[in-house]
Parts: structure tokens; sequence; C-alpha cells
């Protein structure tokens, strides 16, 4: 009979920290939160000082019950939940449902599941944090407020099924706000010249400075007609060359914000598809004879902060593996983030010695392109900066200076392990010069002017608008993720080349909560709401009285859009052809899994029908059918026959309409990152790849 009971939140936790506990503790999962606002209602009573209204979680009595059967054979229980606001708020119910002190040391946290660390943290358990706990009620009765009342109004004014929260609605906003600079946008006209020199047979590319020395813009054809009317001959002289050695420091390990935006960058996950894949690795992997193993720490976290352990086995491990120069040699500092809570860790490996090539057999290929990333960034971290020689060069001919710059790597530091890349995509290589000295003549070979126009701000792609949310101090890590799921579930917004366009529904939601509810969109106002509910969190205020003060303007604003918001009908978009069972024209509606045509006779007709993108290509199997563009259940594209089931016919790759010039067989355009390229599908035969 066991002693203990401990209880985490999820069955995959449980398992390894049973085993790391031993026969004394017996473990149990509560499957996350059992207790919970309705979802019927909005839950929380404003007369009564906004006294949430809690029940337990349709579907989660007998979890319940056999946690509070398992609690009866038990001299003591610890509750274990995660180390945040929601694992305070989950440990506070459970003790509530087993009617345990909540004064009493019953509350276990730990940051990594790891043996060491576990067994750490059951021997310092403390009370349950009731700051954390309200500072969890205060955004979850913050969230109903803002929902539970202005949703509603959308249905009844728009359609159903809209909704509207504090931070999504800065999101939407955002995007609409970008989408709008680059329609008002006006190119601005500019030149520049390059140049190409030789010294020695050696060639090297310089760019227009200047004249006598002093920077110039180049706005006009003119002004570049002026520059190239005072170069004389092709000889310039080297008028100045400048040599320096410059440090370049390695990225710190991950928040939940820069692991999301890096792993966008490089290995194409969307922010949901990382954080679960985060989660999986955090509660363990199952590695054969040593059991369930946890790779990474909490991965919920806004702090850069390493452990000394975690930075001693790092060092260890990176002497061993190249040498006690790649050791850093003081400690950097690093910028802490503004709002940042600092309650974890940084997102790292649990153990720098399960290096990723030792682990990939026991993970699935995303769980173990994820962990690389996430290793190889804390590794990195830990390492001495790169060392780069610089070299610039300035050439002038008769006044006018042309400036070439140069670049190699004397030390890789860091870079050896991993380089954070970049929402532009420039890497830093090695650019050679050729020995130059001051006085040296080279000869110019080409120079040509460009036009050039300034581009519009890009819109925002998953990275860069987590990017802003978090820089602008809206949302928290953990929201981050399911706040982009959720405006494009609503059809706010859509993904176009990976980056968030606005729909005309996006448009209409965030005018008229502009127009009736002002502070929910304003970026500023969601910043202080976030920064009141750490000052809950830190037992500076109380949440209702936090809470309060916002009612009291909302229930303003939300009288005046009762009395005042028009009804808004949203037309249906012709889909250009008629329904084959009642003759009335079909429409195009927007579903839970996208587009989709409807008959416009609904109810009396219930006729749907997927749409159907036709490429033009003849189907290469059947013959018959024509290729057509269809979505997988994770939304991947492929191609298909529209014969299905009668021709099976199937490419991820899009066929084209030319034969192959080799064998006459199908020839598909397949992405690849240095572009797009079209292959055989039977042959050896490749085009060379088109940006």
């Amino acid at each position: 009979m066991a002693d203990y009971l401990v209880i985490v939140e999820s069955p995959a936790k449980a398992k390894t920290i049973e085993r790391y506990l031993g026969k004394k503790y017996k473990v149990r999962a509560s499957m996350g939160h059992v207790i919970d606002l309705p979802k019927s209602q909005m839950g929380v009573d404003v007369e009564n000082e906004f006294e949430p209204k809690y029940i337990t979680i349709r579907g989660k009595g007998p979890v319940l019950k056999e946690l509070k059967t398992a609690a009866k054979k038990v001299k003591k229980i610890f509750l274990a939940a995660d180390p945040d606001r929601e694992g305070e708020a989950i440990a506070w119910h459970l003790a509530h449902s087993l009617d345990m002190d909540t004064d009493s040391a019953c509350r276990v946290v730990f940051n990594e599941i790891t043996k060491d660390a576990i067994k750490e943290s059951f021997k310092h358990p403390r009370a349950i944090n009731m700051d954390l706990v309200d500072a969890q009620q205060a955004r979850r009765v913050l969230d109903r407020l803002v929902g539970y009342n202005i949703s509603p109004l959308l249905w009844k004014k728009v359609k159903k099924g809209l909704s509207a929260g504090r931070v999504q609605s800065v999101a939407v906003r955002l995007i609409i706000d970008r989408e709008n600079e680059i329609k008002n946008f006006t190119p601005e006209e500019y030149w520049s010249i390059e140049a190409e020199f030789t010294k020695d047979k050696e060639t090297f590319q310089a760019s227009f400075y200047g004249i006598d020395g002093k920077k110039m813009e180049l706005k006009t054809e003119e002004d570049v007609k002026d520059v190239l009317g005072k170069v004389k001959g092709k000889s310039f002289e080297v008028n100045k060359v400048t040599k320096k050695e410059r440090k370049r420091n390695p990225a710190p390990p991950f928040t939940t914000s820069s692991l999301q935006q890096e792993a966008a960058r490089k290995l194409n996950f969307r922010a949901k598809k990382t954080m679960m894949l985060a989660q999986q690795l955090y509660e363990g992997i199952e590695m054969g004879k040593q059991g369930t193993v946890g790779f990474i720490t909490y991965m919920r976290t806004d702090s850069t902060r390493i452990s000394e352990v975690a930075q001693k086995e790092a060092n260890e491990y990176i002497v061993n593996k190249y040498g006690q120069d790649f050791i850093k040699q003081s400690e950097r500092k690093e910028k802490k983030q503004q709002k940042a809570q600092d309650a974890h860790e940084a997102v790292r490996p649990t153990s720098t010695l399960r290096d990723p090539s030792s682990v990939k057999e026991f993970l699935s290929r995303d769980q173990y392109r994820l962990y690389k990333l996430i290793w190889e960034r804390f590794v990195a971290s830990e390492m001495a900066p790169a060392i780069m020689d610089t070299m610039s060069v300035d050439l002038v001919n008769n006044s006018v200076m042309f400036r070439a710059t140069g670049s190699k790597v004397k030390f890789p530091g860091f870079m050896k392990v991993y380089v954070e890349g970049s929402d532009d995509q420039k890497e830093e290589k090695d650019n050679f010069l050729p020995a130059l000295a001051e006085n040296d003549k080279v000869k110019s070979e080409n120079i040509d002017p460009n036009q050039h126009f300034t581009q519009p701000p890009p819109r925002y792609t998953e990275a860069r608008l987590v990017k802003t949310l978090e820089e602008l101090g809206i949302g928290r890590p953990s929201t981050y993720a399911p706040t982009l799921d959720t405006i494009q579930r609503r059809g706010y917004v859509t993904l176009d080349n990976k980056r968030f366009v606005p729909t005309e529904l996006g448009e209409i939601v965030l005018e008229l909560i502009r127009e009736f509810f002002p502070d929910i969109i304003d970026v500023e106002f969601t910043a202080n709401m976030e920064r009141s509910l750490d000052d809950i969190e830190d037992g500076n205020v109380k949440w209702k009285k936090i809470i309060d003060r916002f009612y009291q303007d909302f229930e303003k604003h939300l009288e005046r859009a009762e009395n005042e918001m028009e009804k808004i009908e949203i037309r249906d978009e012709p889909a250009g052809e008629d329904c084959e069972e009642c003759g009335h024209p079909m429409v195009i509606k927007m579903g839970r899994y996208g587009k989709f045509m409807a008959c416009s006779n609904f109810p009396d007709c219930r006729n749907t029908k997927p749409i159907v993108k036709e490429i033009g290509v003849k189907c290469p199997k059947c013959e018959k059918g024509n290729i057509i563009e269809r979505k997988s259940k994770k939304k991947r594209i492929f191609y298909g026959c529209d014969q299905y089931p009668e021709c099976d016919f199937l490419s991820w790759d899009k066929p084209i309409e030319r034969k192959c010039p080799k064998c006459a067989e199908l020839l598909v355009e397949k992405k690849l990152k240095k572009g797009n390229q079209i292959q055989c599908t039977n042959c050896d035969y490749k085009e060379e790849p088109q940006k």
C-alpha cells in the first residue's frame, strides 16, 4: 500500500514520476483541469463581486471519483501540476475537491522531469500560492466578461459562431493595421550603383558610397548620371583600408516565444505544432530500457535563465567535444524582458549529454527536429563568441567614392553548433577581399546603376506576429499558439504564403469592436491589463479590485452597443454555378475547415460540395479525368484525379502540363528551399530551380 498520492496533469508524466519516486508513492493524473467555469453560461456573478461559479467539467466526474478513492488510502497528498498560474489553479481546485488544507505543504513544483529534479522538489513542498491562483482567476473571469458579453452581440448583429477576446482582438487589429499600411503605401524611388573591380586578376564587388568622402543618397536617375559623369577612366585608387576584429555573441537559450519564432523560421512549424511537440518532449519519451525520459525543461517560460548545474554539464560537454577555447570566458548579461515573470528557467535539454544523434531512434521525425533545435540553441548559448575579421576599403576616382566590405570567420565559436535564424533570411557568409593597401590602383570592370523602389512593410508571419505581441506585452507565453489558432478558425484571417491576410469578416468585426469597445483593441490598455495580472501574482493588488475597475467602463460600452449597434448582413459570395438538386445559385460559405459551396436555398435545400480547384492538367493515369488540388485532414495540399475513387492517382508535388522531353512522362513542380524545381516522375530529368 502506498503512503503518498501524487497528482499530476498528464498520464505520461505520472508513469515517469512514479518510477522515480518508488513504491511508497502512487502517482495519478487529473488530465488537466477537473473544475472550471461552465460552458453554457458566463459563470461569473457580477452582482456578487465577480464571484466565479465553478463546476466539475463534463466527463471529468469519473476522474475525480477515482482520485477521491485513491486519496482515502494514503497518509498524504501532493499536488504536482505544471509550475505556472494554470497549474496552481488546477492544484487549488483539486485541494478543494479532495478536502485538503490549502495552507499545508502539499504543492510540489519542478521545472524538468528528471530523477534528481523530482526528488529534490519533494524535499521542499509548499502551500498553494493563492496569489498565483488569483492571477489565473482574474484572467479567466476577465476573458469571460469580454467573451460571453461581446460574442452574443456579434452573433446577433453579424453572424453566429463569432467570438471576441482581449488578446485575439489585438492580434486581428495588428494584422488589419498592417494590411492597411500596405494598401496605403506609396513607393519611393531610389538608386544604387554596384561596381566590379579587379586587382591582380582577383575580382571583388563595391557599392557607391558618396562624393568627397560624404555619404550621398541617389534618389533619381539624374543623380546617377551626375555621379557617373564625374568618373574619369577605369582606374580607382585605394583611399583608405580599415581592418577590424568583431565579436558576435550567440543568441540566448529559448523562451516560449523565441522557440515558436525559430521553429517557424527553421522548421516551418506552426506555433500550435511547436507547443504540442514541446509538451511531448517535456512530459517524456519512451527510451527502451531507460523507460520514459523527459527531454526538455518546462516549455512555457519568458526567462533565459539557466541553472548552474545545467551550465556546468554544458561546459564539460563543450570542452570534451570542441576544446577549452570554445567555452565562454565570462557571464554574458542577457537583456531581461521588461515584463518577464522569470518564474522558470529557459527551455533547454534536461541533459546536454543526451545529444540529438544519440536519441534519434526514440523520437518521431518532428520531435527530433524540434529537440535538435532546442539542444543546439542551448549548447551554442554556452559557447564563446565568434570572431570575425572585417575589412572596409574606400576606392576613389575624381572624388567619387565606392566602398567594398569583406569579412571572414577568424574563430567560429558558437557558430560551430548553431546560428540564429532571421525573418529576412540573411546569413552571415565569408566575403573575401584581395590584399589591398592605401594608394593601390584597381580597375573597374563594370559599373551598373540599379533603380529600386521602397517596399511596404511585410505581412505578419506567425513568427513575426508572436514577436510583436511579446514586444508589446500582449498575452503571455501560453496564449500565443491558441490565439493564432482561434483567429484563423473564426475566419477573421487566413494564411496566404505563410502570411496573415485579414478577411472581410475580420475587418467588419474589428470595426464594430473599435467603435463600441475601443479598450479591447487598444494595445496599451491590453498591455496594462497584463501588468495588472502580474501585480496580482506578486501579491500587490486584489484580483477583484482589478476586475471591478475594468468592468465599470466595460458595462457602459456594453449598454451602448446593445442599443446602437446595427445589424450587418454579410452577403455570401456567388459560386458561379447552380445547385444540381434544386436549380438555385450556389454560394461560397466559410466553414470550420475552410470554404465550401452550399445551396442558397438553405434550409429547404441542404446540398453542399467542396470547392474544386483545377490546375489544367489531364490525369496521366486514367487519361479521362482532370487533376485537381485537394487538402488532406492536416490541411496539406496534394493533387488527385477528379474521377476518384475510380482513379486513385495522387501526387504531393504539383503536376504541370508539359511532358518530360527525355521520356515523355509526367513533370511535377517540386518546392525546394532554393526555389521551385521542375522534375520528371519517371527519369532523372531536372530543370534549374526558379526562385
